[in-house]
């Protein structure tokens, strides 16, 4: 199979240097690469900024905001069978950026955002029988706005965990399968829930079948 895998932060610049972005080291998606990869599948990284060593034998595109994400991944989806979307892309962008760096001197300033594109709703609807499985980040609600998000975006698995997962190693998820029933709850390192998660939607894709193309 041909994995598709959204990692990291977007960085969305209010000028040359400032930018709004979020806290997410991008492991997740970079272990889901790693495990795809060393189950001797295609793996293709659309890969935000993020301080990580891309794994051997993944193909990596790196961008930076979240149009360039959605470029870049729509782009690839047409020829991936799996897409696994961990990035954190940030929900709003500045309306404007500015040129050269804001100077301080005024004692007040106002920003107007607009919101960034919906990647993995674009993406499920252009499936035609490829797997769509997306990431919930919740502090609280967490299954009742996993499920939400699964519906509302028309996804064949999402995984949820809470904000306490940033930056760490180790996480505890809930995977559910696209009816909402609940196939595992794992408390593990990425690495580990990476691997569960490849073993599964291989596991999806064999009942499934080949996946049309175009």
């Amino acid at each position: 199979m041909h994995f598709l895998v959204t990692a990291g932060p977007t960085r969305e610049y209010l000028d040359d240097v400032r930018y709004l972005s979020n806290a997410s080291s991008g492991r997740m998606g970079y272990a889901v690469a790693a495990a795809a990869r060393s189950r001797g599948h295609r793996v293709t990284l659309v890969s935000g900024p993020v301080e990580l060593v891309v794994p051997p034998g993944v193909r990596v595109l790196r961008v930076t905001g979240a149009r360039e994400m959605r470029r870049a991944t729509l782009r690839e989806f047409r020829r991936c069978d799996v897409l696994v979307m961990t990035a954190a892309v940030s929900d709003y962008r500045p309306a404007a950026r500015l040129r050269g760096k804001i100077k301080k001197g005024r004692p007040a300033w106002s920003l107007r955002l607009v919101r960034t594109p919906d990647i993995l709703t674009a993406c499920a609807a252009r499936k035609r029988g490829r797997i769509c499985v997306g990431f919930a980040l919740e502090s609280r609600g967490l299954r009742r706005y996993a499920l939400e998000k699964l519906r509302k975006k028309n996804l064949d698995m999402i995984v949820a965990d809470s904000p306490t997962a940033i930056g760490r190693p180790a996480a505890a998820v809930l995977c559910l399968d696209r009816t909402g029933r609940d196939l595992w709850r794992l408390h593990a390192s990425k690495a580990a829930i990476a691997r569960r998660l490849v073993r599964t939607l291989e596991a999806r894709a064999a009942a499934a079948g080949p996946a049309p193309r175009g």
